[in-house]
């Protein structure tokens, strides 16, 4: 397919600023391929779709306070590092995105919180991307205590505001368990406690994988032939107790739901020669687009995604491009609210 073909009307009104005041209160929009159906729903109505011995899938990664703001040797000048992923435990060395580029080159020390952590830049990755090592003393475990202390949470540039208490909360699912993501598995965010609970009386069961987003399914898609894209690689971890629980299901015909893209990414690579789910730890760079013939889930909760975007690319291939097409007409039209806080999409 085309880049060309994902468009649709969308304005920064569509934008999501702040999550819904209960998180299981945002809106739903429930489309059945099967009915060629949609519905409009509250994500609390999601109870309704989902049965005894159903298991949904959910991402336990935990998003980091990823924005560090600090100085740089000798000048003064004020600069950013996003932290996107450590490369090396021991030699203390992460890749990171620095703002303003032009002012960070290799050999600068870069100090952070009244000078009470240093780095220094090692290479050049890309124009904004540097390899820097922390120049750090203390144990990994003191340094993300330290990360944790100086950064602050790395909520999107698009959302046009200042980083606020709520977020340190919201921006994180009840699922988060393992450190390492710079966004949150936005499918995710919908889920409190309270529904997670009437949903496993009503015999569904949950189950993990840990997939640690990055920003690879934000980049721009710059090529129109798809299959000319290359997604950045996510680390991700799918445990033997998750592939009993699903592969139990799917042996027994009932609905496996992938809570969220990153989930699907995962599952997706992981598939044996019997189309079940097998035991996998690594990286993975699948880019799923239309057409794909999924082998794991048979039912799938995401966001409502911008144009020409590699999640929304995902949603189509799963959905039915001319399906996903119309549903997302129909989210422009009734005032969905878009992107990482915004409504859901239940395909199923």
């Amino acid at each position: 397919m085309k880049l060309s073909q994902f468009k649709f009307n969308f304005t920064e009104s569509l934008i999501a600023k702040h999550p819904a005041d209960v998180r299981h209160e945002s809106k739903m929009m429930v489309l059945d391929r099967k009915k060629g159906k949609i519905e409009h729903k509250t994500f609390k109505d999601i109870l309704d779709y989902f049965d005894d011995r159903d298991v949904m899938i959910a991402n336990n990664t935990k998003v980091f306070p990823a924005r560090l703001y600090g100085s740089k040797e000798k000048t003064g000048a004020k600069i950013e590092v996003f932290l996107l992923r450590e490369l090396n435990k021991e030699m203390k060395l992460w890749d990171v995105l620095v703002d303003p580029a032009r002012k960070i080159r290799v050999g600068n020390k870069l100090y952070f919180g009244d000078d009470t952590l240093v780095a220094e830049v090692v290479d050049n990755t890309t124009s904004r991307g540097r390899t820097i090592r922390f120049l750090f003393d203390g144990s990994d475990e003191e340094l993300w205590k330290l990360i944790e202390k100086l950064g602050e949470m790395p909520i999107p540039r698009y959302l046009s505001r200042q980083v606020e208490k709520a977020d340190k909360d919201r921006f994180q699912t009840i699922f988060a368990k393992h450190i390492g993501a710079v966004s949150p598995p936005s499918a995710g965010l919908h889920f409190t406690k309270e529904l997670m609970m009437r949903l496993e009386i009503k015999g569904v069961t949950f189950t993990d994988v840990t997939v640690h987003n990055g920003l690879g399914a934000f980049r721009p898609v710059e090529v129109e032939d798809l299959t000319k894209h290359k997604m950045d690689s996510e680390y991700f971890d799918i445990p033997l107790e998750t592939t009993k629980i699903v592969n139990r299901a799917l042996d027994d015909k009932r609905k496996v739901c992938a809570i969220g893209s990153s989930v699907m990414r995962a599952i997706e690579s992981s598939v044996s020669s019997t189309d079940r789910l097998n035991i996998n730890k690594g990286w993975t760079d699948k880019f799923i687009f239309p057409h794909h013939d999924f082998k794991i889930a048979n039912a799938m909760i995401t966001n409502f995604h911008p144009p020409e975007s590699t999640l929304l690319m995902m949603s189509a291939a799963f959905a039915g491009y001319d399906e996903l097409m119309e549903a997302y007409n129909e989210a422009v039209k009734k005032k969905y609210k878009f992107m990482v806080y915004g409504d859901a999409l239940l395909i199923i």
